[in-house]
């Protein structure tokens, strides 16, 4: 044995964590949205109406000329909010977009923006969509510049989001294809040109939204895992997967549990996300997706949902913890936070990263 003795064991936590590594636990993150400035987009507008599938410039209180420079500005205060807050793997608010899905889905090759289409959504109402009419190719890349501009603004880990090929094929109607798995298998393509180019230029985590999955279950059980895994196939950085039941300022009625949820297990992404809080959701469906990392919703984003105290989220984090090992726990708001007003949007945040730190203090007291 060595003169010095022997070497003694670093100190664990009650889940064999050694202590200097129980921070490394737990990160938070968010969905992807961050409120948009007054300054920037009529939030009236965007509040009182279905999230666009097509284009809707009207939006924007900023005229073309000016109107990137004004988005670049207002993505910088989101990186900020989020950065003060202290989430752990930020996005860029998705400040240049009108809604989580038309920035991508309207940049491809195929699809027919002056003569739209219509479709129904999540809520049964139809809706203005893009009408396919050749074969769907992305041309160039879409989201680049913004991962560019994000890892150049923070150090701190990104993430970087895409609608999934899933929910786009049901948001545009079909005139080409006229097979809804043709027609997701070549949304999957573009998408997975498009991940490859957003890792190069930066991005730590990828996350692809699957919201329709909830929404379309039959369909989903069809071909979505098929379309995700096309979308995910070679891609080597961490990739997520965001599912829900849509955002609770557009969404009311709603199921009392995920009818899409134990099929993730089968997907090639290695998080999946999901809301909780809202629904109260019975974690134990956390079971079924035990080689995944999952990001779980902890903070509530109904309209009329108060701001959290510490204790009420840090009690929804114990809950998670009851079904989901810390070292495979994720902590994010439910869903996207675009239609929040942002003080209150910035107050979550805070709470979930003040619950987030007081939870992994706890799991760093329970030593052996």
């Amino acid at each position: 044995m060595s003169s010095r003795g022997p070497l003694k064991a670093k100190p664990q936590s009650s889940w064999g964590y050694t202590l200097s590594a129980v921070m490394d636990v737990l990160p938070t993150t968010v969905v992807g949205s961050y409120p948009q400035p007054e300054w920037l987009v009529d939030r009236a507008m965007l509040g009182s109406r279905l999230p666009p599938r097509t284009r809707a410039l009207e939006i924007w209180r900023v005229g073309p000329s000016f109107l990137e420079q004004a988005q670049d500005d207002a993505t910088v205060v989101a990186i900020r909010d989020m950065e003060r807050a202290g989430i752990d793997i930020i996005t860029d608010g998705e400040v240049r977009r009108e809604s989580y899905s038309n920035r991508f889905a309207t940049a491809l090759e195929g699809m027919d923006l002056d003569h739209p289409g219509t479709a129904l959504d999540r809520t049964g109402h139809p809706n203005p969509v893009p009408r396919v009419v050749g074969p769907i190719r992305r041309m160039r890349p879409v989201e680049v510049r913004d991962v560019k501009f994000l890892r150049a603004n923070t150090d701190r880990k990104i993430k970087a989001t895409l609608p999934g090929p899933f929910t786009m094929s049901q948001q545009a109607q079909d005139d080409y294809y006229h097979d809804e798995e043709a027609f997701a298998l070549a949304l999957a393509d573009a998408v997975n040109t498009e991940m490859r180019d957003l890792f190069a230029a930066g991005a730590d985590v990828v996350q692809l939204d699957e919201p329709y999955l909830q929404a379309r279950p039959a369909s989903a059980e069809r071909f979505a895992i098929k379309a995700i895994n096309r979308a995910l196939d070679g891609i080597t950085g961490t990739t997520a997967l965001h599912t829900c039941f849509g955002y609770a300022h557009i969404v009311h009625s709603r199921p009392n549990g995920y009818p899409f949820l134990e099929q993730l297990a089968d997907v090639a992404a290695k998080q999946i996300s999901l809301e909780s809080a809202q629904q109260r959701v019975d974690l134990s469906v956390l079971k079924a997706l035990r080689n995944k990392q999952l990001i779980v919703g902890v903070i509530d984003l109904a309209d009329e949902s108060p701001v959290e105290d510490v204790e009420t989220v840090a009690g929804r984090i114990h809950k998670a913890l009851e079904f989901v090992d810390p070292e495979r726990l994720i902590l994010a708001p439910d869903c996207g936070m675009k239609y929040l007003p942002r003080q209150k949007a910035f107050e979550k945040l805070e709470v979930l990263a003040r619950a987030a730190t007081k939870v992994r203090a706890e799991i760093a007291g329970r030593r052996r």
